[in-house]
């Protein structure tokens, strides 16, 4: 008598063998290239030092563009080590690391052999924007290993119909929210997709409403910030359409970036991936995935978004391109030979590597913080207790705080970004030494402006102050760098 399969086995394929030994192998290797730059380094990244800031000085449920879990693993890195840069970094490191591993689990997912399995995991691990960023500790660091655990999770139920991974996601989801807010838009888009390609039995299931609630408070605590402070969040999406223009050449620009970002071969298997997923049978239970990078895709370029937004989505693409390889191989019975394309894909990843370095020069805001030093310890004992530190921009409020202990600098203030939302200072400070290049932005507040320090230091003293900080501190307050 011929059995009829139940749902759970029918949804329930095989999946091929993990290629546990060699993926570990080039996640290993992953992780030793980015912590021998990051031990080689001598300088912060301009996006690592305000996590660095925030966590030292003003670590809360939130800030005005970004959640709190980054600072939080700043913060504990500097108290389990302090000062130590390789000790900051080593959470991102482990993130692109363990970022190939689930990239190669999620080939797995989809059909892929060790074969492709194997070449997910060398596209991730070469990756160009992450080769470049994946030893900064940044909320972009962690976020395309959040992404790909989501798009995991979420295949691996549609093998398995197993409703515990859904809870899983939901924890998953919660985290990332608390990281980075371009997850919400992608829970938007994927529940759109799933709704429009399937499989809709998934929105059947309760574990995925429990999930929700389970994300939604875990996140609840930096929603709550946001709104007790005006949702400052959603004005950082036209500052980055604004920014885009002369950063990247506006939507064209955009448009290519967040492709090429993926590297080589990495371009070319997430353009390949994206048609598998639209046309290839195989992949038609996951094709909820396809439809929500595409989405995203244009969502980034028409908003003019960051050009490493769809990062988190590229290895997702790059699985199904590399599953589609294997179809290819399987169907014409000869293997194509794809290693070649490592090579160059190596050199483009060792290239951004290298050029990660100089982009983290220290030498410039070690000089100005240590001009910044020697003008505060310049000013008479009795105005120096009375006198706040100023950055023009967070950028130069980072770099005074991250290196306040070394130069002896007190804590920063700054009405710029995060730091426009964190509390002013005393009322008791009526002096300000400024580091910027718009020292007259203090002019209504100020009676007198006058430049101190080397010429070109851009330092000035502010003196009289003709307003309280809780007025100048709502004024000031922007979150467009000058």
């Amino acid at each position: 008598m011929q059995t009829v399969p139940t749902t759970r086995e029918a949804a329930s394929p095989s999946v091929p063998t993990f290629a546990r030994a060699p993926v570990f192998v080039i996640a290993a290797l992953t992780a030793l290239a980015h912590l021998g730059f990051a031990i080689a380094g001598r300088g912060y990244w301009l996006d690592e030092v305000l996590m660095l800031a925030v966590g030292r000085h003003h670590l809360d449920w939130g800030s005005a563009d970004q959640p709190p879990v980054v600072p939080l693993l700043a913060a504990a890195a500097d108290a389990i080590a302090p000062g130590s840069m390789v000790a900051l970094r080593v959470p991102a490191i482990l993130a692109t690391a363990a970022a190939v591993v689930v990239a190669a689990l999620l080939a797995r997912e989809l059909g892929g052999d060790r074969r492709a399995q194997l070449i997910t995991a060398g596209a991730q691990a070469t990756a160009a924007w992450l080769s470049f960023s994946g030893h900064w500790l940044t909320p972009y660091a962690l976020e395309p290993l959040q992404w790909l655990l989501i798009a995991w999770l979420l295949a691996r139920w549609t093998n398995r119909r197993d409703d515990r991974l859904l809870l899983v996601l939901g924890v998953v989801v919660g985290i990332a929210i608390e990281t980075k807010f371009q997850v919400l838009g992608l829970c938007a888009v994927l529940v759109l997709a799933v709704a429009v390609v399937g499989p809709r039995e998934l929105f059947r299931r309760p574990a995925l409403w429990a999930g929700a609630v389970v994300a939604a408070l875990v996140a609840a605590p930096t929603m709550i910030w946001q709104a007790v402070h005006g949702w400052p969040q959603l004005g950082m999406a036209t500052v980055a359409a604004d920014e885009a223009q002369y950063l990247y050449g506006g939507r064209p620009g955009v448009a290519v970036l967040l492709v090429v970002i993926a590297g080589f071969p990495g371009t070319v298997l997430a353009v390949y991936g994206l048609v598998r997923f639209l046309r290839g049978p195989d992949l038609r239970p996951y094709r909820f995935l396809g439809v929500s990078a595409l989405v995203l895709y244009v969502v980034f370029v028409v908003t003019e978004g960051r050009f490493y937004y769809l990062a988190g989505m590229l290895g997702v693409l790059i699985a199904a391109g590399a599953v589609g390889l294997q179809r290819r191989r399987e169907a014409r019975g000869a293997p194509r030979r794809v290693w070649p394309w490592f090579g160059i894909g190596i050199v483009v990843a060792a290239a951004a590597l290298w050029v990660s370095g100089p982009s983290a020069d220290p030498a410039t805001p070690e000089r100005f913080t240590q001009q910044a030093a020697e003008a505060y310890r310049s000013l008479p004992p009795e105005q120096r207790e009375h006198t706040a530190v100023v950055g023009g921009s967070y950028i130069y409020a980072s770099y005074l705080d991250a290196y306040s202990d070394e130069v002896g600098l007190p804590e920063a203030y700054s009405g710029n970004r995060s730091y426009g939302y964190f509390p002013p200072p005393s009322e008791d400070k009526d002096t300000v030494l400024y580091l910027g290049e718009q020292p007259e932005s203090l002019r209504p507040w100020f009676s007198d402006v006058r430049p101190v320090g080397e010429p070109g230091a851009n330092l000035s003293l502010a003196t009289g102050r003709t307003a309280p900080w809780s007025v100048i501190s709502e004024q000031w307050r922007t979150l467009t760098v000058s």
